[in-house]
């Protein structure tokens, strides 16, 4: 499994965070936490991009979710490591050994801790997750769709995700899938997004399927799109209402 260069490419956007950091089942986690009322036995896993926490895009979709009323944790699955983010100041990710840092890193590792975390939360009273993730952390949501770990999930340009995974995931998970897809994608081009269709598509898939395929778009988009192309930002908004519209269903 590798990653390609559009996974380390993007627009770093502006703003400020409002979640905080905090240590949960021994990992720092950012969290987000809605101004008003919220069930607390639910909880959204957001699973991170390369370039984790320390991209600010990041941290500001995170609370985008709390504003909708989503109690939000990101476990930093990196632990500190993830890819530089001045990579989107030079725009040059081949200089980056991408293939050394998915060996320091492989998922794996990160859905062990993931799944650690969901422990300590479970302790705190969380009874129902649901799990969205973005290029890396895609690969890790179809990994606890897997065992029906998390009860709904959404995918925006997954990464390191094979055919193979498709069926899997039909064959033995419950949880009702999300696929935000894009036009420019070497991770999940257009052969694996026509393969999640027939496997779901047509109600074939009883728990719930949504596939929406934003054109004009790259692998990234949801993340680190550049918010000045009007298609790139009916993408990445787009994507983001599809999800919490779909965890408001499902959750």
């Amino acid at each position: 499994m590798s990653l390609c260069d559009n996974c380390f490419e993007g627009i770093r956007h502006e703003g400020e965070a409002q979640g905080k950091h905090e240590v949960i089942g021994g990992y720092n986690t950012y969290v987000a936490t809605p101004a008003g009322d919220y069930p607390k036995d639910k909880a959204i896993l957001y699973l991170l991009d390369a370039f984790g926490l320390d991209l600010i895009n990041n941290p500001l979709q995170i609370d985008s979710f709390a504003l909708n009323g989503f109690k939000v944790y990101a476990p930093d699955i990196f632990e500190g490591d993830p890819a530089p983010a001045d990579m989107l100041v030079a725009r040059d990710p081949t200089k980056f050994d991408k293939e050394a840092w998915l060996a320091r890193h492989p998922p794996s590792h990160a859905l062990s801790l993931v799944r650690k975390v969901m422990e300590a939360l479970k302790e705190q009273g969380v009874t129902r997750f649901a799990a969205v993730g973005f290029c890396f952390g895609g690969r890790l949501t179809f990994d606890l769709a897997f065992t029906n770990e998390i009860v709904v999930s959404a995918v925006a340009h997954p990464s390191l995700l094979q055919a193979d995974d498709l069926e899997k995931y039909f064959a033995e998970s419950r949880a009702p899938l999300l696929i935000n897809s894009c036009e420019v994608d070497w991770q999940f081009p257009k052969e694996k997004q026509d393969k999640a269709d027939e496997i779901f598509g047509d109600g074939k898939f009883a728990p719930g399927y949504q596939h929406a395929y934003w054109e004009g778009c790259t692998h990234g988009f949801a993340v680190r799109g550049d918010l000045s192309d009007p298609k790139v930002k009916a993408g990445k908004e787009g994507s983001f209402k599809n999800t919490v519209e779909w965890f408001r269903k499902y959750l």
